[in-house]
């Protein structure tokens, strides 16, 4: 019996040792797939950072090629601005001088065939007279000087205008100068 209590004892010792060795490899396999956890959540957090300033930078061009886009239609919009401003006192010589008396029917005629040639080209460019009948507005118009108001002309209406505005598109070139009544 003492063989089979050995045998048994020796059993009983391998059976201890695989279990032992057994719990000491999920050890190692748990410490193992915990480190694996811990570089994959690394990579993880890494590749979202990446992936937020590849998306940063992609709107970023947007915005770039948006504002670019903007400020190159805006160049067209008003590149006649410059020349405008330029030509502005040539167009109210050229309403002054048909303003005179004693001009002879040719001198007249071709005066106003510069004149209506010259508001032609302005007019193709964009280029237009601002209205300076009615309400006073101080966006569009200059007022140098006031007047009481009348029955003909009410309170914060134009009276009368000494120079003509003009605006390309929108944007005020040259404000009306007006007399204001008040």
């Amino acid at each position: 019996m003492s063989e089979e209590k050995n045998k048994a004892i020796k059993d009983e010792e391998v059976t201890s040792s695989a279990v032992e060795d057994e719990t000491m490899a999920e050890e190692i396999l748990d410490e193992v797939v915990e480190e694996d956890l811990d570089v994959l959540a690394k990579l993880q957090k890494e590749r979202d950072e990446m992936e937020d300033k590849y998306l940063r930078a992609h709107a970023e061009m947007k915005n770039i090629q948006r504002r670019a886009t903007e400020e190159h239609q805006s160049m067209l919009k008003y590149r006649s601005q410059d020349l405008a401003k330029a030509v502005l006192p040539a167009l109210d010589n050229l309403e002054r001088a048909l303003a005179v008396d004693g001009l002879t029917e040719d001198v007249k005629k071709g005066l106003e065939m510069t004149l209506e040639s010259l508001t032609a080209a302005l007019k193709q460019e964009g280029i237009t007279e601002i209205s300076a009948n009615g309400e006073f507005d101080p966006n569009l118009h200059l007022a140098v000087q006031t007047v009481d108001a009348s029955a003909e002309v009410e309170d914060n209406h134009i009276a009368q205008v000494l120079q003509k505005g003009y605006q390309l598109h929108e944007r005020v070139l040259r404000p009306s100068m007006v007399v204001v009544a008040q």
